[in-house]
């Protein structure tokens, strides 16, 4: 499939970041703005084959980063039938990590666990990185050299991203350092900048109210596989359609309705395959997700995001996450993976979906056990 910039590509204004003034939202990304889910796998898809054609035969390990492409990775592993990890900003106690920076981000601190990489570098030849755009490359570069630094010359590495805005100075390094490039659609990143500081943050913001809340169904659904950890993509694949069976053996058939699937922070994918078999039975399904993303909305005309609410974060009530573009559906289904011990995010999502007039919410827990 052949995508554009006008297909793939808005520029928006980040809040209060003077490393990069902009950020990149996909709107068939279904992440930051709200958009289909079969959509959004199917672009998914679409890289993944780009990198099956590029690898054939070689023995892979996908890694997605987060929080923007941890679906577009697990897409990937899953075409491939390969290993795969996430890269997490989550605390995991008991877990070794590689810690490396994403510099231009708000949250600069990346982590990939070492212990599940210790044991399998001699049983891959690539280690391909998944990620939704590359502007410098830097942030891989920086992975790469703690790999490098505790694995010796052992291993080959590639960049996939659905979109590369790297300019020729940035690609001449990768071409240098062998890294390989694998992209749906080159951008020129040049101007976005200057576009994005052209926007004012004049949108509606909408603040957290962290009054007590309850949803009208809640779910917990066992057989959770933690991406942040190394799963096998067949296996993981297989506990998320086992996971979408059984909301819809709890919920029941539905057919022909409004629906939103909120995904929320680096718990994406699963998401994602709930909204596109809603989407296949008859509904018209959007999603999009939390995420720590500080982001100004604006009511210029074909600026991305017209309105902000400000949230707790499911995983640590401390953190402030946000959520955009938030409407009213028929019916609302949230699906994480965070803890039930955090209630204070928990209460702010659910008050922000109620005050759109979201008034039939389903959150789904995605759980080792049953608690």
């Amino acid at each position: 499939m052949t995508y554009t910039a006008s297909d793939l590509v808005r520029i928006a204004r980040r809040d209060n970041n003077r490393k990069r003034p902009y950020l990149v939202i996909n709107p068939r990304q279904a992440k930051h703005m709200p958009g289909s889910p079969g959509r959004a796998l199917e672009m998914f898809d679409a890289l993944a084959e780009r990198i099956e054609e590029r690898y054939r035969g070689e023995r892979l390990l996908i890694v997605g980063f987060a929080e923007t492409a941890t679906a577009i990775g697990a897409a990937a592993a899953i075409r491939l039938k390969t290993s795969y990890i996430q890269t997490t900003r989550e605390d995991m106690p008991g877990v070794s990590f590689f810690v490396f920076y994403e510099e231009h981000s708000h949250a600069v601190t990346q982590k990939l666990s070492r212990d599940d990489l210790s044991g399998l570098t001699g049983d891959i030849d690539r280690i391909v990185f998944v990620d939704d755009e590359v502007t410098t490359g830097k942030t891989i570069r920086n992975i790469i050299a703690c790999l490098e630094n505790a694995y010796g010359n052992r291993l080959r590495f590639a960049a996939a991203s659905v979109l590369n805005g790297m300019g020729e100075e940035d690609m001449a390094i990768f071409r240098e350092k062998a890294i390989d490039l694998v992209y749906l659609l080159k951008t020129d990143s040049s101007a976005y900048a200057s576009i994005a500081e052209g926007y004012e943050g004049d949108g509606l913001f909408l603040l957290p109210d962290k009054t007590e809340a309850l949803p009208d169904i809640a779910l917990e659904i066992g057989g959770y596989q933690n991406a942040r950890r190394l799963v096998f993509a067949d296996a993981y694949e297989r506990a998320a359609e086992e996971l979408c069976r059984s909301v819809r053996r709890a919920i029941g058939p539905i057919r022909g309705e409004n629906v939103l699937v909120l995904s929320t922070e680096e718990c994406v994918f699963p998401a994602l395959r709930l909204g596109k078999e809603l989407e296949d039975a008859g509904n018209r399904v959007i999603s999009h997700s939390t995420t720590r993303s500080p982001i100004l909305p604006c009511k210029a005309p074909g600026y991305p995001l017209y309105s902000r609410c400000e949230l707790a974060s499911l995983y640590d009530g401390r953190r402030k996450t946000f959520l955009y573009n938030l409407e009213s559906y028929e019916r609302v289904f949230i699906v994480t993976d965070a803890p039930k011990s955090e209630t204070e995010g928990l209460y702010t999502l659910l008050n922000a979906l109620r005050k759109q007039k979201n008034d039939a919410v389903i959150l789904v827990r995605w759980i080792k056990g049953h608690e």
